[in-house]
């Protein structure tokens, strides 16, 4: 007795899902490589070039502050980083304590420990041209490295390639997502204590050298462009910072002055600038609207978690908490 013949519509849908199973099960897996479907092995392009992922990533070394807030969002804790560069007591950023308690640092930024980095048997290393470029082929040859080109002012486009890496593109969506409505209310709320009226902020850094005046390209920036507020002359450019002796710091003027230290504070022009006649003069200053804040949350975190501290900050400060 002959078989009878399967109906061509039946035997095309069973063709179909052997040859989709035989993709799935086979060497050739199908590899997203734009990284937005959550599966693996995928391929991400990046600063470098292309970077092959074969599986999620679960110990991860991350060699900036920006991408240690990043995968720690993203509920990874790394196994690997660098800590501040210009953190005076040293260890990780202390809003990052309970993420970071087991992760081991792998030496300065400017030279991480490569022995230490392939001891710790990563399978993802996270970093950026601007930082890493002349050992990037040798971090390659450790594990999967993934660069973004640059650090500070690309923040939000940083944590999409970092989510991209790990799988995580919809978390990293949701809390950016969260963050930008938040600013935007914050905003609004500025705005009507302040009677339709934004009020100017000026953001000052203290460190060895020169003194420097954020702008809008930088980290502090993009956050505030995106709360509303206003920008004093010397900030309200398209640039990263202004830099100025104690003979300049009038240009810090603002409503509202948020000031940090990156060294010791001996090391730098804080008390000749605090003690010139023009930081006195500074209507902020009368005003007693001058306000101390965390270097490595306004300047080092670059990332969604010091970004919502920076807000929580500008909430305070403003009386709209």
């Amino acid at each position: 007795m002959r078989p009878r013949r399967l109906p061509h519509v039946l035997l095309a849908v069973l063709l179909t899902a052997v040859a989709v199973a035989a993709t799935a099960c086979g060497t050739g897996s199908t590899t997203d490589a734009s990284g937005s479907g959550g599966s693996f092995p995928r391929t991400i392009k990046h600063a470098m070039g292309t970077t092959e992922i074969p599986t999620r990533p679960k110990r991860v070394v991350v060699l900036d502050t920006g991408e240690l807030d990043d995968v720690t969002l993203l509920g990874i804790k790394p196994v690997g980083a660098v800590s501040p560069h210009m953190k005076t007591h040293g260890g990780f950023p202390d809003y990052l304590t309970s993420m970071t308690k087991h992760t081991k640092d792998v030496g300065p930024m400017a030279e991480p420990n490569l022995d230490l980095i392939a001891s710790l048997a990563p399978d993802l290393i996270l970093s950026s041209k601007i930082r890493h470029e002349k050992i990037y082929d040798k971090l390659s040859e450790i594990a999967p490295t993934v660069f973004t080109e640059n650090t500070g002012v690309t923040w939000k486009d940083n944590l999409k390639v970092h989510a991209r890496a790990l799988g995580l593109e919809d978390r990293a969506a949701a809390a950016m997502k969260k963050y930008e409505r938040r600013a935007a209310r914050l905003g609004r709320a500025i705005d009507k204590a302040n009677g339709g009226t934004m009020p100017s902020v000026s953001v000052v850094r203290f460190l060895a050298g020169p003194t420097r005046l954020y702008q809008k390209a930088s980290f502090s920036g993009v956050i505030l462009s995106d709360v509303g507020v206003k920008r004093p002359e010397s900030q309200d450019v398209d640039g990263f910072a202004l830099e100025v002796g104690p003979e300049e710091i009038d240009k810090a003027d603002a409503d509202i002055v948020f000031v940090t230290v990156a060294d010791d504070p001996d090391k730098t022009q804080k008390k000749d600038a605090q003690d010139n006649p023009l930081w006195k003069e500074m209507r902020a200053v009368k005003r007693h609207k001058v306000f101390d804040v965390s270097d490595e949350i306004w300047m080092s975190g670059i990332g969604v978690q010091a970004a919502n501290l920076v807000l929580d900050d500008l909430a305070e400060r403003t009386g709209v908490r």
